[in-house]
């Protein structure tokens, strides 16, 4: 049995031995000529090629994002159309429409006090009494005296007529005749006086009784009972202040008179408030009475007066009131707050909150101003939103979050939102 040869194949004798290696080595250049050749194609194709074959092995670098636009908070408010009142304020003080001072007319020992201190007292009602016996006394004798001089009178008067009797048979002379006239006559006048004595004793009597000569509120009384009173002292008695009605006096600026005779003119009256010193409380309403006649150089302000019930007795003589006056009103206004109303170098203008959250800057001319409140006469339509706080930070097309106004669910625009309601309300 033979055994498997373990001899090699015999070599290929078609190609030579030393052509071989030389064989391969060009097959690998060409090789590398051609992916060299379609890689300079590519590239100069697609120059990005490689940057972009870069790209898919090297790790990407996190790209920025845009930060979100800034929103501003503020607050803003609708422009609303009404009537808007337009007043002139003034500090004023308030005046008794009619004040006296009682004194006694008579000198005597005061022997009542029929009033009450703080009293609300009717003219002719009976505030006191003096003594007046001493008085009734004069009366007595100016009355004896009376009677005296008229039994003299009757005297001459029977010799007057037993002279004209005698004078036809010439016993007595013409002159004795006048003499006796004349002593009628001053016996006349004599009783003239006797009566006129009679009527001041009377009217002294009636002094002594003193008597309220107006209506009004009594203050507290100056002189206690039993006290000699004089008609020379120069305190009285009391003060008697008539409240119902009563006045106040207050001031507006010389500018202000022409507008205010103009509306007296067309209205014929003006009301006029009165308030206390914050004016946070409405004390009285009254009207305009009148308007003194000159200004007063050193302030360069006029007095006006008006008049109020003051049936609740809530002003009090001499009380510090400001008072404000009604001029005129402005009917179907656009009014905003005075704080969203700005000045710019050309002109004044608000800040408006647009529908897509965004503002912007609205050129507006401004009317008159009343308080907190100035009324706009072109340039802004009522409902628009003006804001009132937070414009320092704005700047136009800001993006903006109105406080106090919740945002729509279907993000509507923000003429259609409104404030926001509490949890659990």
């Amino acid at each position: 049995m033979n055994a498997p040869s373990t001899t090699a194949p015999p070599p290929d004798v078609s190609v030579p031995a030393a052509a071989r290696p030389r064989r391969r080595g060009w097959l690998a250049w060409g090789v590398w000529l051609l992916l060299g050749g379609g890689l300079a194609g590519a590239v100069w194709y697609d120059p990005t090629l490689l940057e972009k074959g870069r790209a898919l092995v090297e790790p990407k670098a996190p790209v920025p994002k845009a930060p979100p636009p800034r929103v501003v908070p503020v607050s803003a408010v609708e422009a609303r159309q009404g009537d808007m009142e337009l007043h002139l304020n003034g500090l004023g003080t308030v005046a008794a429409f009619n004040t006296v001072t009682v004194r006694s007319r008579v000198d005597g020992e005061l022997v009542k006090v029929a009033f009450t201190e703080g009293q609300v007292i009717a003219a002719g009602d009976l505030l006191a009494e003096i003594d007046q016996r001493f008085y009734e006394v004069q009366l007595r004798q100016a009355e004896a005296q009376l009677a005296r001089d008229a039994a003299a009178l009757r005297a001459v008067e029977l010799d007057l007529e037993r002279s004209e009797s005698l004078a036809d048979l010439r016993q007595v002379t013409e002159q004795q005749i006048d003499s006796q006239r004349a002593l009628v006559r001053q016996a006349e006048a004599a009783m003239q006086i006797d009566r006129a004595l009679i009527d001041n004793v009377k009217l002294q009597l009636d002094y002594c009784r003193i008597d309220a000569p107006i209506g009004g509120r009594i203050g507290l009384r100056l002189v206690d009972a039993g006290n000699l009173v004089r008609a020379s002292d120069p305190a009285g008695l009391a003060v008697i202040a008539q409240i119902h009605p009563i006045a106040v006096t207050f001031t507006i600026p010389q500018d202000e008179i022409i507008r205010v005779q103009k509306a007296l003119a067309v209205k014929g009256g003006l009301p006029v408030e009165a308030f206390n010193r914050d004016f946070q409380t409405r004390l009285a309403a009254g009207a305009l009475s009148a308007i003194d006649n000159q200004v007063d150089p050193s302030t360069g302000t006029v007095k006006l007066k008006a008049v109020f019930p003051n049936e609740d007795d809530t002003l009090f003589p001499n009380q510090f009131v400001n008072a404000r006056l009604l001029v005129e009103t402005l009917r179907d206004a656009t009014i905003i707050p005075l704080a969203a109303l700005q000045r710019g170098p050309e002109s004044a203008f608000v800040w408006v909150v647009q529908a897509d959250s965004t503002v912007g800057i609205r050129p507006v001319q401004a009317g008159p101003t009343q308080g907190d409140q100035v009324a706009i006469t072109s340039g802004l339509e009522p409902g628009e939103l003006v804001v009132t706080d937070g414009i320092d930070k704005l700047a136009p097309k800001s993006k903006v979050a109105v406080r106090g106004m919740a945002p729509p669910a279907d993000g509507g625009n923000v003429s259609e939102r409104r404030p926001a309601t509490a949890a659990g309300s």
